[in-house]
């Protein structure tokens, strides 16, 4: 029997709420939450103007938390790697889960990032063992780090959790379903999930032989079974999320502004079983705090904590003792406060992060260019970004002359873009103005090569097209390439393109029509449909990514250099320079006028 079913005077699922009365004996059970972490290790810098975020600091607001609450459980939704800091991917992540399981860690239902590298990497990262490639691998003992009895990576202490992500092979779970806890006689499944459209947004080649399962038919398919086992209290962790349509900031982040409609999770929640409780995202990097309706049209609390450690949700579950129900849930999200004197950081972490940037260090402090001002990825009304033209020009650069792919135009996913590049200067010390290889890599983390192919005119009309919500599968020319039951783009994803490259798109046009084909030009000459003409786009994007289908069509592919190596190499190249008459090559921001928006 679920909250909606006892003869309740109030509705509890409410911050603060008390329990109904006449209930039995009452258990507070406390679950601490994140998402979205990326193997942040430092602090990422301010939210809500302070200082916020470190791994340390967060070991620090959970032993105050468990302090609390003898009953507390530590959960991540996902992406607790992947599009990591050098400091953890220059050592496959493994920082990242090492001082996770210093930090108390339990439960981390697996994400779309957590396959950037394939399952069995993946696998790895959950039983131990050394990479069988990178010498990087297993340096734990040499910073003070937990280890396996042979000093080799430990592997995590916490579960990875993954309901919906099937074995083709096997038919299996890649990882397990779900966790049950027992708190003192008080039995709570945790529901580990990925989103189901993970294909689209990671590399192939670390997804494939692998099926995702709807999301909301995959819990409701568990709850008899856990039914069984005498499992009342039902908590889903899912990396799937929403967004809310105000500024993310320390006064929004318990806001639920729009009610999430219109994204993702709501959907989702509005399908579940009423056998759930609360459902944890995450993915969308937003702080939200919100109640949305099942599919009884019951009210169940759905959170998000942000991202990249600067948000924990505070979770308290009350659950009836005899009828083993949650009569009540309170959520707030804290900020992870670096100024807040009543929280200690773990100093035994910390030792092991600073163990790592001392090793990383050569590398990451490697000064590979100059910029004459922050480059950031800050879109204009078009869609296009002053980084995002950068680091186009340095892939179409890099695949332009003959023999690297005779490119005529460079795309780059925004997606792909996790940081600006600052002016002033670093923890490094390089001075204001210059570029280290560390900033660098946290700009693009992902490793991608650079893939040359041939498209014609009206292929590179249909990428365009791909750009923007509502054209999909339903309304789409076979041209399109979208699978059966598609719908596209969840949001507008404006493709950064390179210089000689322009065109225009309007904002009031059609689905599937919003680009004048006669508008598309590379080099000033007008984009002729029949022609063929050569591109360079990530191996990310070849590959289909980001639903950017048409890519797959793309003939005569020839691979690159890594995406990395064409913005170091664009660094130093006299056509980059921004002043021929100073000394050395300097970067200016991009100058966002390749795309065109129109009414």
């Amino acid at each position: 029997m679920k909250l909606n079913e006892l003869a309740c005077a109030v509705t509890l699922i409410l911050a603060g709420g008390t329990a109904c009365a006449g209930a039995g004996p009452a258990t507070t059970v406390k679950i601490v939450a994140f998402n979205d972490f990326h193997g942040q290790l430092e602090s990422p810098g301010s939210f809500g103007g302070k200082p916020a975020g470190g791994v340390d600091w967060i070991a620090g607001y959970v032993s105050k938390l468990k302090s609390e609450n003898r009953y507390t459980t530590v959960v991540s939704a996902g992406d607790l790697i992947g599009a990591t800091p050098l400091v953890s991917a220059l050592f496959h992540d493994e920082p990242t889960i090492e001082t996770m399981n210093m930090a108390g860690l339990e439960i981390n239902a697996v994400g779309n990032h957590e396959f950037d590298e394939g399952k069995d990497e993946l696998k790895r990262m959950q039983k131990g063992g050394c990479h069988p490639t990178d010498p990087n691998s297993c340096q734990g003992a040499s910073v003070g780090a937990p280890t396996a009895d042979d000093g080799s990576f430990a592997g995590a202490d916490f579960k990875f959790l993954a309901a919906n992500v099937v074995d083709t092979a096997t038919g299996k779970p890649v990882f397990p379903p779900y966790v049950i806890k027992n708190y003192g006689g008080v039995r709570v499944a945790f529901i580990g999930m990925t989103l189901k459209e993970t294909p689209t947004i990671v590399t192939p080649s670390g997804v494939s032989g692998l099926e995702f399962k709807d999301e909301a038919d995959t819990v409701n398919a568990l709850i008899p079974k856990l039914r069984r086992q005498r499992v009342e209290a039902i908590v889903v962790l899912i990396h799937q999320g929403g967004t809310q349509p105000v500024a993310q900031n320390a006064t929004t982040m318990n806001q639920c502004a729009g009610n999430l409609d219109g994204t993702p999770i709501k959907p989702i929640v509005n399908q579940l079983d009423d056998a759930v409780d609360m459902v944890i995202s995450g993915h969308t990097h937003q702080a939200y705090n919100c109640r949305i309706a099942n599919r009884e049209g019951r009210e169940i609390p759905v959170t998000s904590a942000n991202s990249i450690g600067r948000i924990l949700t505070d979770i308290d579950l009350t659950i009836d003792r005899k009828t083993r129900d949650v009569t009540a849930v309170s959520a707030t999200n804290i900020l992870v406060d670096q100024t807040d004197a009543t929280v200690t950081p773990d100093a035994g972490i910390k030792a092991v992060v600073d163990g790592y940037k001392l090793l990383a260090q050569p590398i990451a402090n490697r000064v590979i260019g100059a910029i004459t001002a922050d480059i950031t990825r800050t879109a204009n009304a078009a869609g296009e970004s002053a980084l995002g033209d950068v680091i186009a020009d340095a892939q179409l650069k890099a695949t332009e002359a003959s023999g690297f792919g005779d490119a005529v135009a460079a795309f780059m996913n925004p997606g792909g873009i996790r940081a600006d590049l600052s002016y002033a200067s670093g923890t490094a010390g390089e001075g204001d103005g210059h570029v280290t290889y560390g900033e660098a890599f946290t700009v693009q983390p992902f490793g991608n090569s650079v893939v040359t192919m041939t498209l014609t005119g009206a292929q590179i009309e249909i990428l365009l097209e791909q750009q923007f919500t509502g054209c999909g599968a339903d309304n789409a020319p076979a041209a399109f390439n979208y699978p059966a039951g598609d719908s596209g783009q969840a949001f507008d994803r404006i493709l950064q393109v390179s210089k000689g490259f322009a065109y225009q798109w309007s904002a009031s046009g059609s689905p599937c029509d919003k680009v004048d084909p006669a508008s598309i030009r590379i080099n000033g000459e007008t984009v002729d449909p029949a022609a063929n003409y050569r591109v360079t786009v990530n191996s990310f994007l070849a590959d289909g990514g980001d639903k950017f289908y048409v890519l797959k069509l793309g003939t005569d592919r020839l691979g690159g250099a890594q995406d990395l190596d064409a913005l170091e190499a664009w660094f130093n190249h006299p056509e980059a320079d921004s002043d021929p008459a100073e000394p050395g090559v300097q970067i200016a921001p991009g100058p966002q006028d390749r795309i065109v928006r129109i009414p």
